[in-house]
């Protein structure tokens, strides 16, 4: 993963690529050689005008010029015009300027101007803070991106993955994604996992030569394509297709791909969904109304729009981007840059997180503790052959193998074949010649290499006695947390290919045990995770005994255990009971990790899952929150939403309580509108029945909204209570409904005492009415902000210093607004101090009642 630099011009105001040069692009672009799979490779080198060396810099820049990025649809920068467009296309915003413009037809321009001033006016509102946070967040996202190796100008060189090229020549290792449609030049062993292409579950070796001309997908093995891993060895590949040519570009322009929805996103659309309704049914009924009433129909749509605009949360887009960018820098500055900005939301409601224990519970760092003969002394001879086995294979990069290379020079040998890795064997055999001796040697966790072992020490048959007392042995050093290994050989007749069936009749030589020590902290983040409501749970490849004895170390339970044999015998009714109750799971494969995932779903919890392996990827996209390390493999980085540059666990505690902070300010927003704007809204519809006039005029009420905006921008950055991150949360339409109806009744209440007041205490004619309960309505939406967003009381949590000076400057505005000189035009007039402080007494007892409706609301419904 390599930084990208950022420009640090901001983006242009027009989207640079119209579909007019888009689609010169595309005409531009060179076409993929027909049926490349089945060329010669000197006729499709020549074809592709390259050479096994690759291409000049030069040449490959100018390729790009004309073929465009290798993307499967074309990255679009932050545009000022598609942010501004994407305020602008609001149904309700485009009925406004509507209803302006017909008011400025018939005549009446000062209510027309009136409402396209204030409709601008939030345009620009919500315009410039969400430019702002998309601009932060492409930034961020700049940050983590994908690089390949390719041969450029002669040398190796590391290449963002947009910018690979046909003709480019790549290089290809266990870990890598395929980053294009390749042909295959040499490959050693090249193993490649293509379900996402095919669906076959078992990966597929792919070697140089030359397919037939109507071979399928699934038949080419002289081919890699876009979007599959390598899960084994190495290869070089001469690029054929990139972007929408690649086969699985051809599979995205077909489908609708987009990621799963998440809780927090459905929750949003639900809210959207009930609000439209109310809208709906309030904007309908008022215009009934008021035409059985004969009121002036222009005026009447204009009022019940306002209404609908009133109602509507208008800046809930702009508040989640300004959430999602200030989260974003939050999150990188602790250690954890974000790849899928939706995912924030779930990783706060994360409730419990599934993680291996290598270099998350443990350093990370391997060393050798010992080889061992059968009988458990030190042998020269097993480290010979372990350095042997490690030094020349060619497969997956592992920390065991690395420790064998650091504890010495291997001898001297030919290397001859090898049989590679897989997750299924869980060992590797290379055949090697010294001298005159040919032999294979296996190596890979015991109980694997002890099913293809028939002789013990000095050739001695293994009968169940003995490989009991083995097997006893291992146990008690995994009881120590040591990991162990077994190294096994056989003679074998030098031939041109050795295959899985050769790994049979071994004679066991020995042990190799691997220490891998507890990362410093581990206990304490685990005891901060439990605290916040996280459960760990430990999975893993290991054996019970060194799972066990780690789990032990870092303070995570050890009295519930499922194995991988356990899981193969259990039925997926079964485990979804299992899984919520096991603490570790041990000795299980690749394709259980994605079952356990999708267990503890099913039972309701958000699962997050911490990995980095080539074979984590099944389980990092059924997760609801995929982290990985920065270091790991193309195809887990790939599959993560979050990259820790730093492993430990309490990176991941200050991310959780980073998208925690998120989502409870995402909902103060949510609950302001829900309080005081639906019972204005709904007691000014209601008015409409009982007065000779409108209780508003539709550019006051357009005021109202706007000016309650201003400080609500603040709740983005606005602190946050303890109490609200110290457990996971998650989004309740029944908490929402409950607060909507209780706190928007409490609200119609006292607009009911203002209306009485302003009618038979003041004797307020339509103007002064409307004045004062502009200022009212005005008055409570700004204060009732700062009592909802704590459910402390509300002078014990002091808010974020934008919400409070905000606020506090909307608040002398209201006062003073009736007195300015303009007042007239928004149909305002100057009131009487009486009426003031009748309106402030009035504030005030709702601000008493809300606090106190607070404290037996949250104890009864609690969220």
């Amino acid at each position: 993963m390599v930084p990208s630099p950022t420009s640090p011009h901001p983006p242009p105001l027009f989207p640079r690529a119209t579909w007019r040069h888009r689609r010169q692009a595309e005409a531009a672009r060179a076409p993929v050689p027909q049926r490349y799979w089945s060329r010669p490779l000197p006729a499709l080198l020549t074809a592709l005008a390259t050479t096994p060396g690759g291409l000049t810099d030069a040449e490959a820049a100018r390729r790009l010029a004309r073929d465009g990025a290798n993307e499967l649809e074309a990255s679009r920068a932050p545009s000022r015009l598609r942010v501004l467009w994407a305020q602008l296309k609001s149904p309700l915003v485009l009925l406004l300027v509507v209803a302006a413009v017909i008011s400025a037809f018939t005549g009446e321009w000062t209510d027309a101007v009136i409402v396209l001033a204030i409709v601008l006016c939030s345009v620009l509102l919500g315009y410039s803070r969400e430019y702002k946070a998309q601009v932060t967040i492409a930034r961020l996202r700049e940050r983590v991106t994908t690089s390949v190796r390719a041969l450029r100008s002669g040398r190796v060189a590391t290449v963002p993955l947009s910018q690979v090229v046909a003709g480019d020549i790549v290089l290809l290792s266990a870990g890598s994604m395929v980053p294009a449609d390749a042909r295959v030049l040499e490959a050693t062993d090249l193993f490649v996992s293509q379900a996402v292409l095919t669906g076959e579950s078992f990966p597929m070796e792919k070697r140089p030569g030359v397919a037939a001309p109507d071979a399928t997908l699934g038949e080419r093995d002289n081919c890699v394509f876009r979007g599959t891993h390598v899960r084994n060895g190495a290869g070089r590949c001469v690029v054929v297709a990139t972007g929408r040519d690649t086969s699985f570009g051809g599979i995205a322009r077909r489908l609708t791909l987009r990621p799963p929805e998440t809780e927090f996103d459905r929750g949003i659309r639900h809210f959207g969904y009930m609000l439209l309704t109310t809208m709906a049914v309030m904007v309908v009924g008022v215009i009934a109304v008021n035409g059985l009433l004969h009121r002036p129909p222009l005026e009447s749509l204009l009022f019940a729009l306002a209404l609908a605009v009133g109602l509507s949360p208008e800046l809930l887009p702009a508040i989640l981007s300004v959430n999602l960018s200030a989260g974003s820098q939050s999150m990188a500055a602790k250690g954890v840059l974000v790849r899928r900005l939706s995912a924030i939301e779930n990783l706060g409601s994360m409730d419990v997180l599934c993680t291996d224990k290598t270099g998350t519970l443990t350093e990370g760092v391997v060393s050798l503790a010992g080889a061992h003969a059968p009988d458990g002394g030190p042998s020269a001879t097993v480290l010979d052959l372990a350095v042997l086995n490690a030094t020349h294979q060619t497969g997956l990069s592992n920390p065991l193998d690395e420790a064998l290379l650091r504890a010495g020079p291997p001898p001297a040998a030919q290397k001859l074949g090898e049989i590679p890795y897989d997750f299924v064997r869980k060992r590797l055999s290379v055949v090697v010649r010294q001298g005159t001796d040919v032999r294979l040697i296996t190596k890979g966790a015991f109980a694997q290499v002890m099913e293809a072992c028939t002789r013990g020490p000095g050739g001695m048959p293994l009968d169940a006695g003995l490989r009991a007392r083995l097997q006893d042995r291992v146990d008690a050093w995994g009881q120590q947390g040591l990991r162990v290994l077994a190294v096994a050989t056989r003679p074998i007749d030098v031939r041109e290919q050795y295959t899985r069936e050769d790994e049979q009749a071994l004679t066991f030589e020995g042990f190799l045990s691997f220490m891998d020590r507890p990362k410093e902290g581990a206990r304490e983040a685990i005891q901060e995770l439990e605290r916040q409501g996280v459960a760990i749970k430990l999975i893993t490849g290991d054996s019970r005994q060194v799972a066990e004895h780690v789990a032990r170390q870092v303070g995570l339970a050890t009295s519930r255990v499922l194995t991988g044999r356990q899981l193969l015998r259990m039925r997926d009714e079964a485990l979804w009971h299992q899984a919520e109750k096991a603490e570790l799971f041990v000795e299980v494969d690749p394709t259980q990790k994605e079952r356990i995932l999708l267990a503890l779903k099913k039972q309701g919890h958000v699962v997050g899952f911490l990995g980095d392996g080539v074979n984590d990827a099944p389980a990092m996209h059924a997760a609801d929150a995929s982290l990985c390390v920065e270091g790991a493999a193309d195809v887990a980085r790939e599959a993560a939403d979050f990259v820790l540059l730093e492993r430990h666990l309490d990176v991941v505690r200050r991310g959780i309580e980073e998208g925690r902070r998120m989502f409870a300010n995402t909902l103060k927003y949510i609950l302001t509108t829900t309080s005081a704007n639906l019972g204005n809204m709904l007691s000014m519809a209601a008015a409409t029945l009982l007065l000779p006039f409108l209780p508003l005029l539709a550019g006051q009420i357009l005021l109202n909204n706007f000016l309650s905006d201003i400080p609500a921008v603040g709740l983005a950055g606005d602190s946050v209570d303890p109490e609200l991150v110290d457990r996971p949360r998650r989004w309740s339409m029944r908490f929402l409904t409950r607060f909507m109806v209780t706190f928007g009744l409490l609200s119609a209440i006292f607009d009911a005492f203002t209306f009485g007041a302003l009618l038979w205490l003041f004797h307020a004619g339509p103007e002064r009415f409307r004045t004062g309960w502009f200022v009212e309505s005005l008055l409570t939406e700004l204060v009732v902000a700062l009592v909802v967003r704590t459910r402390r009381p509300f002078y014990r949590s002091r808010p974020g210093t934008l919400l409070l000076v905000s606020t506090c400057a909307v608040v002398v505005l209201t006062l003073l607004l009736p007195f300015l000189p303009f007042a007239r035009a928004f149909g305002l007039v100057p009131l009487p101090g009486a009426l003031l402080l009748g309106i402030a007494v009035i504030t005030g007892l709702y601000v008493a009642a809300v606090e106190a409706a607070k404290r037996v609301f949250y104890r009864r419904v609690p969220g």
